[in-house]
């Protein structure tokens, strides 16, 4: 048995390491596909390679923007930060936004002003702005990945890079955040801003939200120096995958095809128990233990994955009578690669009454007195 489940998973693992052979048709220059939640590679080509990444920048900072809170106050765009050259979201002197317009406008259109004038008002110029940036991206662990602008414009310096693994990193990240999943998912939104505001329509340069099945985001990109740049989640068969193509001619396809490729590693798993039953004991009741079970668990993993899963079982050292079979006692949580992937309880599975108190014996009553007396 074993030796049948290392040979099956060997087997996986060489059909998720693929090579740019087996899908010759991928236009993207660098390429990597990874699980949102875990982190696992399903495919990659030249996923490490520091490149440009035009507009894709937006998305840390939004992220940025998001978190710094304060997203629904009014203020005046600066006007300055807004003359900027590329993709708009219609920004005038004099307009007055809030950042949650603004990130909508650097996540549909692309707005190059939307992201300067975020910049200003978060950090109070775009270069301390793009320090922030740096130290997050420092955080997240994204060690190839260094801005100089928050819209992604081409630089002259060639300092402006990031790889297919470190934005499939940062956009795993950014999805754990209600706000960015809200937004970067719309085809389209109406929003009131300008001098004074009024109502209009900002478009998603996303063709993906429409034409693949299962796609919530994310951002686009393209310039000159990195040509099109795209970063897309697809949620299917209740997990989310990431992917990212640099310098793509055909990204479109290229994600559309490797969602469909990648997916079919994809499956839902029942999760392994070192134990399922459980003797929990009993305070004030007829017995003086309950019988308890864990339910079973299952969760959407890469083939082959849940023998690496781990569980921690959660059970109180006593449970006070009366106890009701179905009560819930405990719970197990199961792990993989340090991330919670799926929880189950443990309930009684017989009942335990309470115990009929002692009847008091009054011969040894007054003898217990007589000798504290005594004493």
């Amino acid at each position: 048995m074993a030796v049948f489940i290392c040979t099956v998973m060997m087997m996986c693992f060489c059909c998720m390491n693929v090579s740019a052979d087996d899908l010759s048709e991928i236009s993207a220059k660098s390429a990597i596909v990874i699980d949102g939640e875990t982190g696992d590679v399903l495919f990659e080509k030249n996923a490490y390679e520091r490149l440009p990444m035009a507009s894709t920048t937006k998305i840390m900072s939004v992220l940025i923007a998001l978190e710094s809170g304060d997203l629904d106050e009014q203020f005046v765009v600066d006007s300055e930060a807004i003359m900027v050259e590329g993709s708009s979201m219609g920004l005038q002197e004099g307009d007055k936004v809030t950042l949650r317009d603004l990130c909508c406008g650097m996540l549909l259109p692309s707005g190059n002003d939307a992201a300067n004038a975020a910049a200003v008002r978060v950090a109070g110029s775009i270069g301390k702005f793009v320090q922030l940036m740096n130290k997050k991206a420092e955080e997240l662990g994204l060690e190839d990945t260094h801005f100089v602008t928050p819209s992604g414009l081409d630089d002259d310096t060639d300092e402006h890079y990031s790889t297919a693994a470190d934005m499939a990193k940062l956009a795993a990240e950014t999805m754990k955040n209600e706000d960015f999943r809200a937004i970067c998912c719309l085809e389209k939104v109406k929003l009131c801003y300008g001098d004074p505001p009024y109502d209009r329509w900002l478009m998603n340069t996303n063709k993906l939200l429409k034409s693949c099945e299962g796609v919530v985001g994310v951002k686009t990109g393209f310039t000159d120096k990195a040509r099109r740049c795209l970063v897309s989640a697809c949620d299917r068969k209740g997990k989310e995958l990431i992917c990212v193509t640099l310098n793509a001619p055909d990204d479109w396809n290229d994600h559309s095809k490797l969602y469909d490729y990648c997916f079919g590693f994809v499956s839902e798993q029942r999760l392994p128990l070192d134990k399922d039953s459980f003797d929990v004991a009993a305070v004030g009741g007829v017995s003086e233990s309950v019988k308890c079970k864990a339910g079973q668990a299952s969760a959407v993993l890469l083939n082959g994955r849940a023998a690496q899963v781990k569980s921690k079982v959660y059970l109180p050292r006593f449970v006070y009578a009366p106890v009701k079979s179905g009560d819930k006692i405990g719970q197990v949580v199961f792990y993989y690669k340090d991330v919670e992937i799926a929880r189950t309880d443990i309930t009684a599975t017989e009942d335990v009454e309470l115990a009929e108190p002692e009847k008091p014996d009054i011969f040894h009553y007054y003898f217990n007195k007589l000798k504290k007396l005594f004493a």
